[in-house]
């Protein structure tokens, strides 16, 4: 028979996740207002938990298997130039647009993927250099092609389905967006936690060789991860061409730091192998919700970056402090 557990219960990667997103709800419902938990002001914190929670899910998955992805910050930009220039500059359906920027996205998490399992490069050096070289490519062929870098994407050049399911608002201020990144997570969910591709993961944080030697496919599931993170991010800015009816060169740079600080928030470890993807949810909520709960509050805004910094710093804290405590703690004997 199962009894409940307190170490258990904090033992969970989320469990820290958890007491970061309700302080910070405390902490702006007494420094700001109510406004920010209704619809409007919600909106303004989901649509942005949304969009980098989409990255965030498969950046912190690899950070559980040992690597990580910064390529994701040229990425979103490519994702939505390239729909921007196959279907608003040559005038091609934007279903074309659309598999040409998830293509793409495929084609770098390959190369990622394959150049880190090949070679002895750490992910971080190997998708540094995808950074680059992917941002220069999108900025010289966006030039090359349309001598701008920044390209109109027309709400008749996305059409109406492709507008309803990836570029709209709903309810007057929720992107559709939200949607998207719900499913993810549900899919996320099952097939890391109650499929054998989660064990798989957490194996290859833990020990990469034992897991190897275990008979896990550590090669091909690196690779897939790589995928995956790179789709997700070229996917993003799809949907944001789709939804602003423009693609810019600058965009997506921030979510390399902000999915990254949602994953830890969420309770990911960054040497691997612990981690859940209910506790990155709760983490991209979080940083959200301190991102722009700022707005809300009487706060000069030329502090907020550092109120920003200091409230995720003590979110994390909360977190490792919890986690710590777990380890250690141990049920009085009666």
């Amino acid at each position: 028979m199962n009894t409940f557990s307190f170490s258990d219960l904090l033992r969970r990667p989320e469990s820290g996740a958890v007491l970061g997103l309700l302080f910070v709800l405390v902490f702006f419902v007494i420094f700001g207002s109510v406004e920010f938990l209704k619809p409007a002001g919600a909106a303004s914190w989901l649509n942005v938990a949304a969009n980098l929670g989409i990255v965030a899910i498969p950046v912190g998955l690899l950070m559980i298997s040992g690597e990580l992805d910064i390529s994701i910050g040229a990425m979103i930009p490519a994702g939505a130039l390239t729909v921007g220039i196959i279907s608003g500059q040559f005038g091609l359906p934007i279903w074309v647009g659309i598999a040409g920027a998830l293509g793409l996205g495929v084609i770098v998490g390959l190369i990622n993927g394959l150049l880190v399992v090949n070679t002895a490069v750490p992910s971080l050096i190997v998708t540094l250099g995808t950074l680059f070289a992917v941002q220069g490519l999108a900025l010289g062929f966006s030039v090359l092609l349309t001598g701008t870098t920044s390209v109109a994407l027309s709400p008749a050049e996305s059409g109406a389905i492709a507008k309803a399911l990836f570029g709209q608002f709903i309810g007057g201020g929720f992107q559709v967006t939200i949607f998207w990144w719900l499913l993810f997570t549900a899919v996320y969910v099952f097939y890391v936690h109650y499929s054998p591709f989660g064990n798989w993961l957490f194996a290859m944080g833990g020990d990469r060789v034992s897991a190897r030697n275990a008979g896990i496919p550590t090669d091909k599931l690196t690779i897939t991860l790589f995928v995956l993170s790179s789709v997700s991010a070229a996917f993003v800015g799809m949907c944001q061409a789709i939804l602003f009816n423009v693609a810019q060169v600058s965009a997506g740079m921030t979510f390399i730091f902000n999915s990254i600080i949602s994953v830890v928030v969420g309770g990911v470890l960054l040497t691997g192998g612990f981690g859940s993807v209910i506790g990155i949810f709760l983490g991209t909520i979080t940083f959200a919700i301190v991102n722009q709960g700022i707005y809300f509050t009487s706060f000069d805004r030329n502090w907020s970056s550092l109120i920003i910094g200091a409230m995720l710093l003590l979110a994390v804290l909360m977190n490792n402090t919890f986690r710590i405590m777990a380890l250690t703690y141990s049920p009085k004997k009666k």
